[in-house]
């Protein structure tokens, strides 16, 4: 009998019943007692056959046989009877509340196909939303929002079932990484206050009204901290199979031979997330044809295994690197570079003379990177340098000891002197300042080691807002980097020559320590923004390209991997910004009219958390944790209803046909 008590839920008590199941036989016995007689005089013979065939009416079959009304007033009691019994039948979700906001993940993850699965899993998540909208009651209103590094509103809320689900099936996967955060503000601002989209226009729901949240993804994503769900109610919907394993391509970098510019190196960083497999064989492509194969072997300690290719001189052209392993997750399989001709970077020094600074500038690795220009002070005064300054000419312009009228549109250097900028100031000089910090993190003081260096004169700075200290001493600030528009001023609170009674001297040893040729080369390397390797063009699906032209061009031609060619024109400052990188792969610039790739940038995923796809079966908040529901709450979809209008249609045929047969 289990069916049956699934089937039907028994509401009333057992006097409920015996009154309910009395009423059936009343109606008969009714029928019985209701019998119509007319007085008629008619013949004896005629009054035998009438009384015979009285008789025969009076018979409990031909009674019903020809009472219509019976029929219906049974059929009536029936399904009221029916509608008393609760029929239904279990179905998968019982959605909570009757406001719900469906948080969809379509981050690169999400599109892992499992074993024994024929969809992604943001197929399965849509298909799950889908179900739970058609489950929507009148009066319900629903809002979606997809996410991955960025949310994006997909529908606000609307009680339009047929408008959510047309949305929700528009998700498209993304390549990107995943960031909740985003998506759990818009959803709370969103809901609370609410608005409802009605096809009249946006209402306003109610106010600090409770709502549902589902969250639909693989929980790779970070713990969530400072955070209020508030009035919203999560409910987390793993997606995905717990025993889910993934080898995924976690750097691909290459960098020119510190000892040999014309050979370039190649390094590889591969990890498998699981316990499978041993060992996989990565094939390396230059422009489309094979160059190289690695047989890689994973570390059984922390599942990491890597590969460096030496290569010889590659000017120009795409790298790809592709491992052999069939897996739930295509798109960490495969990895791209650019290799692009090492960028040397323009250099002006504008000195009085200095003989170690161009000693500095003067060395080997220096001239590996950079084209350095040495010009006298005066040279700020003449006619040239308004307009090589306005044109962004130099990547970087050194002033030792001396300060032009304007700023010019490159990176800049300032020893000794305070740049003509807002929020720079230069303190009361100091004597023998005692340097107490180095910021070594900072590319620039990388490997720079100033112990023991002695400075005579020096003036604490003051720098503007978004600056970083590099120098400090017990004095202050001694040397810090600020920004300006695109660009980043640099400034050294002493100068490196002083004078006093008509005589000039060095004002500090640094210059002959071996710490200062490699301050000059980070200097250099950093706001000349040179690039050895492709770290600087390889970015993750979404971020911004940020670049400048070769050539001073009005407008570049950038071509994805697959689609159309995006033209875009520079800032005011000639610094190119792209953003169009969702697809992985490597990007084409060409400069002007110009038919030739100028440089190339590639974008990759090379992200653990997505590459690691097993499921989280809970999601971590900084003050509580959501447990994943596996398989769906249980619901009871109930027929009463329809059964109770349908008794309602019953009753009124029956009304109908009643009234017809008295008054036609």
């Amino acid at each position: 009998m289990s069916w049956f008590t699934s089937l039907f839920i028994n509401t009333l008590g057992p006097v409920g019943w015996t009154l309910l199941a009395l009423v059936p036989p009343a109606i008969i016995a009714l029928y019985f007692l209701k019998l119509r007689r007319q007085p008629l005089e008619v013949p004896s013979t005629f009054l035998w056959s009438r009384t015979i065939e009285d008789l025969h009416v009076n018979s409990l079959w031909q009674k019903m046989r020809q009472s219509l009304l019976l029929f219906l007033q049974l059929l009536f009691i029936l399904l009221l009877i029916l509608a008393v019994l609760r029929p239904g039948m279990e179905g998968d979700q019982q959605l909570v509340g009757d406001r719900f906001v469906f948080l969809i993940d379509n981050s690169a993850s999400m599109g892992a196909k499992d074993e024994q699965s024929d969809r992604t899993r943001l197929a399965e998540a849509k298909r799950r939303v889908l179900e739970m909208i058609d489950q929507m009651e009148g009066g319900d209103v629903g809002m979606v929002v997809s996410f991955s590094d960025r949310a994006n509103v997909v529908q606000q809320f609307t009680d339009n079932q047929r408008v959510l689900a047309s949305k929700v099936s528009a998700i498209e996967p993304t390549e990107h990484t995943t960031d909740i955060m985003e998506a759990l503000r818009v959803a709370s601002g969103l809901a609370n206050p609410g608005q409802s989209a009605f096809e009249e226009g946006d209402v306003q729901v109610a106010d600090a009204k409770p709502a549902t949240a589902y969250i639909l993804s693989d929980g790779r994503f970070q713990t969530i901290t400072e955070f209020s769900f508030g009035n919203l109610q999560p409910v987390y919907l793993p997606m995905g199979s717990f025993n889910s394993e993934n080898v995924g391509i976690l750097a691909f970098t290459t960098q020119r031979n510190t000892e040999r510019d014309d050979q370039l190196q190649v390094f590889a960083r591969i990890a498998r997330f699981g316990a499978e497999p041993k060992e996989v064989t990565a094939n390396l492509y230059f422009n489309d044809e094979l160059l190289d194969v690695a047989r890689i072997t994973f570390n059984e300690e922390d599942g990491t295994g890597g590969a460096q290719f030496d290569l010889g001189n590659l000017d120009i052209g795409k790298l790809r690197l592709e491992i052999e392993h069939d897996d739930l997750l295509p798109a960490d399989n495969i990895a791209h570079a650019a290799i692009n001709p090492p960028e040397r970077a323009k250099v002006l020094v504008v000195s009085a003379g200095n003989d170690y600074l161009k000693f500095a500038l003067g060395t080997d690795q220096i001239r590996r990177i950079a084209d350095v220009t040495l010009v006298d002070p005066s040279y700020l005064t003449g006619e040239d340098y308004p307009k090589e300054a306005a044109s962004g000419r130099y990547d970087v312009i050194i002033y030792d000891d001396c300060v032009p009228e304007t700023m010019p549109e490159s990176n800049t250097v300032f020893f000794g002197q305070r740049p003509p900028v807002d929020g720079w100031k230069f303190g009361e000089e100091k004597v023998l300042p005692q340097i107490i910090d180095v910021a070594q993190s900072h590319p620039i003081m990388a490997f720079v080691n100033l112990g023991n260096v002695s400075i005579y004169k020096a003036a604490p700075l003051e720098t503007p807002p978004g600056g970083v200290t590099l120098i400090e001493s017990d004095q202050g600030a001694l040397m810090s980097i600020a920004p300006r528009k695109s660009f980043e001023d640099t400034v050294l609170g002493f100068a490196f020559l002083t004078s006093e009674d008509d005589k000039t001297f060095y004002n500090t040893e640094w210059t002959k320590r071996l710490s200062f040729p490699v301050f000059i080369k980070n200097l250099v390397e950093y706001l000349g923004e040179v690039k050895q390797g492709q770290g600087e063009t390889s970015i993750r699906p979404g971020e911004n390209f940020t670049f400048r032209s070769y050539g001073f061009a009005k407008e570049v031609h950038i071509k994805p991997p697959s689609g159309r060619t995006r033209t875009i024109s520079p800032t005011s400052d000639n610094l190119f910004s792209f953003g169009e990188t969702d697809m992985l792969g490597t990007y084409e610039v060409r400069e002007g009219d110009s038919k030739d790739v100028s440089q190339y940038f590639s974008v990759n995923l090379f992200d653990a958390q997505e590459s690691d796809i097993l499921p989280k079966a809970e999601i971590e908040t900084q003050w509580e944790t959501i447990e994943g529901e596996s398989a769906w709450l249980p619901m009871r979809r109930e027929y009463w209803k329809w059964l109770v209008v349908l008794a309602l249609i019953v009753l009124l045929v029956e009304w109908y046909i009643y009234n017809r047969r008295v008054y036609v």
